[in-house]
């Protein structure tokens, strides 16, 4: 496994994250699924509130429990759930943060999370009373860093001035490349890592059928899939080598669920691809700009 630096912070982080929205209901599966994969030197693994309720952040918290001092673990805040279950509302306000911090750490069965971001966020949000719920929860060493999980450049830039976080979590891959449009040269200038998810474009990068997606045309895309094909290559290589040769990227955040999928992320990190074949790659597609959520 390759590790990497998370922005200005003193964690190093697998290259391959673990993104454990995709587990199912079963903690014999997860808890193998889990330990298996820190036994392959994963470290990150990154995990919501929001996922099932809560119960996502408790099966982790079971399975990560005689190893939590070798791991990196993150959860998101944000998004909180309707009494009466029938969805969620937007709150990014500080007492609501510093009371789900609490529940957070109960259903993880642990003291303190190394990374903890805000699940979303919009330019009207009460940015600096966020920012403080975050910088309080630092120094009661109930986290050890926080960050955004964010598409939005608007919210991104407000964050990189106002705060201290040291990551953003964001969607980054061959079919979604309006990243490079603003947002990773200003987090990497300011030594601001990005997560990276979607790397695999919901399957389209590896083995789904084409299918329109975020303004491309399902002929472009199936453009796309077959000049990866041509390459002979696996493509959860090709994809995670893409997001990861992005210098401002620390980790390729992938939705984990089976083995199958572990053993395919493992292996996509040692495909060894040149720098020649993923700007080619690169250059299939023009890349799109954010549209709406700027």
């Amino acid at each position: 496994m390759k590790y990497q630096q998370l922005g200005s912070s003193e964690l190093s982080i697998s290259k391959i994250g673990f993104g454990c929205m995709s587990l199912e209901a079963n903690m014999e599966k997860v808890t193998s699924l889990i330990h298996s994969a820190i036994d392959q030197g994963i470290n990150y693994f990154d995990t919501a509130d929001l996922y099932q309720a809560g119960l996502n952040e408790e099966m982790v918290g079971k399975a990560i429990s005689s190893k939590r001092s070798q791991i990196i673990l993150a959860s998101k805040v944000g998004n909180q759930l309707r009494a009466d279950g029938s969805g969620w509302d937007w709150n990014p306000r500080k007492d609501y943060i510093l009371g789900a911090v609490e529940k957070t750490l109960k259903r993880l069965g642990t003291d303190y999370l190394d990374l903890y971001q805000l699940h979303g966020g919009t330019i009207e949000d009460p940015i600096d009373e966020t920012i403080e719920a975050f910088e309080i929860l630092k120094s009661q060493g109930k986290i050890r860093h926080y960050g955004i999980s964010s598409i939005r450049p608007n919210v991104i830039r407000e964050y990189v001035k106002r705060s201290s976080i040291v990551s953003v979590m964001m969607q980054y891959s061959l079919l979604d490349r309006r990243p490079e449009e603003t947002c990773m040269a200003l987090l990497a200038e300011h030594k601001i890592s990005v997560l990276a998810r979607g790397v695999l474009a919901g399957g389209l990068l590896v083995n789904k059928p084409a299918k329109e997606y975020l303004g491309y045309t399902a002929k472009e895309v199936e453009s796309l899939q077959n000049h990866i094909q041509a390459l002979h290559v696996n493509g959860d290589g090709i994809a995670i080598q893409f997001a990861l040769s992005n210098p401002a990227v620390a980790s390729a955040v992938i939705g984990i669920r089976t083995q199958e999928q572990l053993e395919g992320a493992v292996r996509g990190l040692e495909t060894d691809l040149g720098n020649v074949v993923l700007d080619g790659l690169g250059g299939v597609l023009g890349a799109k700009v954010y549209e709406g959520n700027r």
